[in-house]
């Protein structure tokens, strides 16, 4: 007990033992007591000594509790002992009182204990199944445990997490904890445990972190929420940051949609906190994380279509355009917008026509430049301005020609300002910064698109009273040779080289000025310092751009007349080395790594992004343009007009193969829909044949049945013989019976006739259809069937002959003068009854075969026009199939042919091709043509995608 007063702080006789003998004691009691209260005892006193004696307990106590951890799964007191005593000697905390020097000595013995604790990776599994207990004292320490390691040693602990089974999941189990303490900091493990592991964040993602995250997050209160809310946007950052898998998964799963709310603001927004300004930031990252450049851009696409249609942009601009937004939100809000609308036509549209709520309304866009030109802007914002314009105009031409529409004399309104008229006033203002800013937004204005270049040349500027209106164009050069700010020189020579660049028209304007030509070669050939250099090299750009786009309509400034003047007065390798100034400078591979600009300081704020590409182009094709001849040049121009012929020759034969090969495949088609057609006749055909036969059958049972009641009537038709007797009433009736009974007879004969003229007819067509089909032998079955119902009929009519003649004796019999009344009046009431029966059942047997022979004869009728109809189609398929063997067959033959002129052709290139290569010229094979070509395809392809 001594001992233990001595380490709890007890005061003890003799000398007191050092720190290390009392953990190398506490350590031997932890590995040799049988008792668990005992060594219980000692991981506490460990615990109490390990932030003072960090090294000690580390080198000495690490495997005794690591032991503890594996043996006394049952206690969960000392288990939290240790893991609290394993996490004081790994976490590295951070104290303000250390300096900087023992600040890294803590890290660095952090890390050495990390990289001991996962030298066996059983630790790390040992670790995640104790974070299984619900024990709050457990599965805490563990956790705050588990993200040490990470955060000394990330890589190699999620390496082995990644294998472990389960292991991702059961981390993911912290956050349906109903404790706060655990689930914020199991979030703060996660957050570690995602950094830059591509496959841990994508199991993260699938173990439904989205949904849990998002909950979390509506739970806090949103933007208003504390730092559980930030943590969460953090590891969202994490999970969807350059992870495309991820990002898919988070659209498709409609999380998009649930952000929207996050960015609902009142209409005080004055007294923001700063977690709030922290968490909405947070917020417009992760938005800008789903739509950012450098993801692919069917995503970035689909991305922006969803946050269009669920109203997350109209959200977004109603931020953009409210009052009391704290600066540094507006300025991301602004960035956030500007990725949300950029290559997207519908969002751009969208943007055009959003308003500021001002009086009278103005555009938002004119609001904005309306900052961006204003020098007591904030520096971060006018960037972020300016990106928000550069991505309104990226691939929108129609926003072009509206931006360059508000330069133009026929629709400048002078009750109202417009975009055009801010760009003209920062683009001649004296801050070098909005000169800067305005020449490259009218820049952006121009990119590759032709017409409005072509257009802006039409703008003319007053400069004074009483002085006649310049062009634009020579004012952007007056300025630029009055030898301003190199910040406003450089914008200046920026959106002169993308201005004339690729357009003939505004070449030939530019030097039709007598004094450009002159300026530029001065500025090149003079001996400047460092910070002229840059201006030197977009000079000569400038000057190799008006060489390379000439069309030699002025005789002054023609190609070879430049290129004299250039080996002349600069010299052809000074000239080349001033024009790589541009690339070499340091600035230059900053603005080429992203779209939006990002400076520390406004004077380093000097290219543009899309500035980068247009010299990276430019720059290989002026330099050879400068050192050809004009002897070269005309060969290289003859080389090329024959080249092009026959690649017209060529993209002509391929064309109509292209066409022979649709008309083949269209043929094929037709061919395989005529003979689905042809399957589809033969079934029916079937079908009908089945049909045919199933009425036969019906057929054969009526014809059984009426031949059982014609013998039970044949045996009741002699008892009406001696009736004798009768009233005057009953003969008349009989006398009307009589008649009906005759003209039935009549109606029967004439049926009868038509019924022989009928069968007659179809007899001699069957005879003729079974020379060509295989339904002969039914029609023959179907001929003597109606045979049969002709004897019938016949049968019947014998009948109603006696029937008649019975009748007639009977009248007789009844007129004559000694004719005695019977006495058996009832018995020939009854007889005479019967027989009016079997009449008017005779008569109704009558009338339903005569409508039997008459559905025989329509259903005969109809069968044997589907079987012409089939026989028709049928040779006509096999006509039509002659037709298509015969096209076929010229197919081939037209593009054996086709291929010999193409062999020919080709010979003939190569012989080109050849002398091109013996006079020195470079020559590209048709393998690298026909690969650019595609990759045009392609792009273009995906222009229209986006678009």
């Amino acid at each position: 007990m001594n001992f233990f007063r001595g380490v709890m702080g007890g005061q003890a006789a003799g000398p007191q033992p050092s720190g290390a003998e009392t953990i190398q004691k506490l350590c031997d009691r932890v590995a040799s007591s049988t008792l668990l209260e005992d060594r219980r005892d000692a991981v506490r006193a460990l615990k109490s000594l390990s932030k003072k004696y960090r090294l000690e307990v580390g080198t000495q106590a690490m495997d005794h509790l690591i032991n503890i951890l594996q043996t006394d799964r049952s206690d969960s007191e000392i288990l939290g002992y240790a893991l609290d005593t394993l996490y004081n000697i790994i976490c590295n905390d951070e104290e303000e009182e250390q300096d900087e020097n023992a600040q890294k000595h803590a890290d660095d013995l952090g890390a050495q204990f990390t990289e001991a604790f996962i030298q066996d990776s059983e630790h790390i599994t040992l670790l995640l199944t104790l974070l299984e207990e619900f024990d709050f004292h457990v599965r805490w320490p563990g956790v705050k445990l588990l993200t040490a390691l990470l955060k000394n040693q990330g890589a190699q602990v999620q390496g082995i997490i990644l294998v472990s089974p389960m292991g991702v999941s059961r981390l993911m189990d912290l956050l349906a904890d109903s404790r706060e303490v655990i689930r914020n900091d199991g979030l703060l493990l996660l957050q570690q445990l995602t950094k830059g592991n591509a496959a841990i964040q994508k199991i993260v993602a699938f173990e439904n972190a989205f949904e849990r995250l998002l909950d979390i997050i509506t739970e806090e209160g949103s933007s208003d929420g504390g730092i559980v809310v930030e943590d969460c946007l953090l590891l969202l950052l994490n999970l969807l940051k350059n992870n495309s898998s991820n990002q898919n998964f988070f659209k498709e799963g409609s999380y998009i949609q649930r952000m929207k709310p996050w960015f609902e603001v009142g209409d005080d927004n004055s007294g923001w906190s700063a977690q709030k300004v922290t968490n909405l930031h947070l917020m417009l990252q992760l938005v800008r994380v789903m739509v950012s450049p450098v993801n692919p851009p069917g995503a970035t696409a689909s991305c922006q279509k969803s946050m269009f249609q669920c109203g997350l942009l109209q959200q977004l601009c109603t931020i953009l355009m409210a009052t009391g937004v704290p600066a540094d939100i507006l300025t991301e809000t602004i960035n956030t917008v500007s990725e949300v609308i950029r290559g997207s036509q519908i969002n751009q549209d969208y943007f055009a026509s959003v308003n500021a709520p001002s009086n009278p309304p103005r555009p938002a866009i004119v609001v904005l430049l309306m900052s961006m030109v204003n020098e007591r802007q904030p520096f971060v914002l006018r960037c972020a301005v300016l990106y928000c314009f550069q991505c309104f105009l990226y691939k929108n031409q129609k926003g072009q020609g509206e931006i360059v529409a508000t330069l133009l004399p026929s629709t400048i309104d002078a009750n109202s300002i417009s975009a055009g008229q801010l760009l003209c006033g920062g683009l001649f203002s004296a801050d070098s910064l909005s000169n800067w800013c305005a020449a490259v937004a009218l820049a952006h204005a121009l990119q590759d698109n032709l017409t409005q270049k072509e257009q802006l040349l039409r703008v003319q500027l007053a400069t004074s009273l009483g002085k006649p209106p310049v062009s634009l164009l020579q004012q952007c050069t007056n300025i630029l040779s009055q030898g301003s700010k190199v910040q406003t020189r450089v914008g200046l020579l920026m959106l002169l080289c993308t201005w004339i660049n690729n357009c003939p028209i505004a070449v030939t304007h530019f030097l039709h000025n007598q004094e450009n030509v002159p300026f530029l070669t001065a500025q090149i050939s003079e001996n400047l310092g460092e910070d002229e250099r840059l201006v030197q090299g977009l000079c000569a750009l400038l000057l190799g751009i008006c060489i390379y786009y000439n069309d030699n309509s002025l005789e002054n400034y023609t190609k070879e007349k430049l290129k004299q003047l250039i080996e002349k007065r600069i010299g052809k390798e000074n000239f080349v080395e001033k024009l790589g100034f541009i690339t070499k400078h340091e600035l230059y591979s900053r603005a080429a790594q992203k779209p939006q600009p990002v400076f520390p300081s406004p004077e380093q704020m000097l290219f543009d992004h899309e500035f980068t590409k247009l010299v990276k182009e430019l720059e290989g094709v002026i330099t050879k343009a400068v050192h050809k001849s004009s002897e070269e040049e005309k060969k290289e121009e003859e080389v090329k007009k024959t080249l092009e012929q026959h690649d017209n020759i060529v993209t002509q034969y391929k064309e109509l193969i292209r066409e022979q090969d649709a008309q083949i495949q269209e043929l094929k088609e037709q061919m395989a829909s005529m003979s689905c057609q042809n399957e589809q006749m033969q079934t029916t055909i079937t079908q009908q044949l089945s049909q045919i036969q199933q009425h036969k059958d019906q057929y054969n049972i009526l014809k059984l049945k009426l031949g059982k009641e014609n013998l039970s009537q044949s045996h009741s038709q002699g008892d009406g013989s001696h009736v004798n007797g009768l009233q005057t009433e009953e003969l008349i009736q009989l006398r009307d019976e009589l008649e009906e009974l005759r003209n039935q007879h009549t109606l029967l004969q004439k049926q009868l006739s038509d019924k022989d003229s009928l069968i007659s007819s179809l007899r001699s067509e069957a005879a003729q259809t079974c020379e060509g089909s295989s339904g002969g032998s039914d029609n023959t079955e179907l001929l003597q069937e109606l045979e049969n119902l002709r004897s019938q009929v016949q049968a019947q009519s014998a009948d109603i002959s006696q029937l008649k003649t019975e009748n007639q004796d009977l009248i007789r019999r009844a007129e004559s003068p000694g004719a005695a009344p019977s006495t058996d009046s009832s018995s020939d009431t009854a007889k005479i009854a019967e027989l009016e029966g079997r009449l008017a059942a005779q008569t109704s047997e009558t009338e339903k075969l005569e409508e039997e022979v008459k559905g025989r004869r329509e259903g005969r009728a109809e069968l044997e026009q589907q079987l012409a109809s089939a026989t028709s189609t049928v040779a006509i398929l096999k006509t039509e199939k002659a037709k298509l063997q015969t096209e076929v067959q010229e197919s081939k033959k037209e593009q054996d042919d086709l291929l010999m002129l193409l062999a020919d052709q080709d010979q003939k290139i190569h012989n080109l091709k050849q002398r091109l290569k013996d006079l020195g010229e470079m020559v590209e094979d048709e393998d690298d043509l026909d690969a650019r070509d595609q990759t045009d395809e392609d792009e273009d392809e995906d222009e229209d995608e986006e678009d």
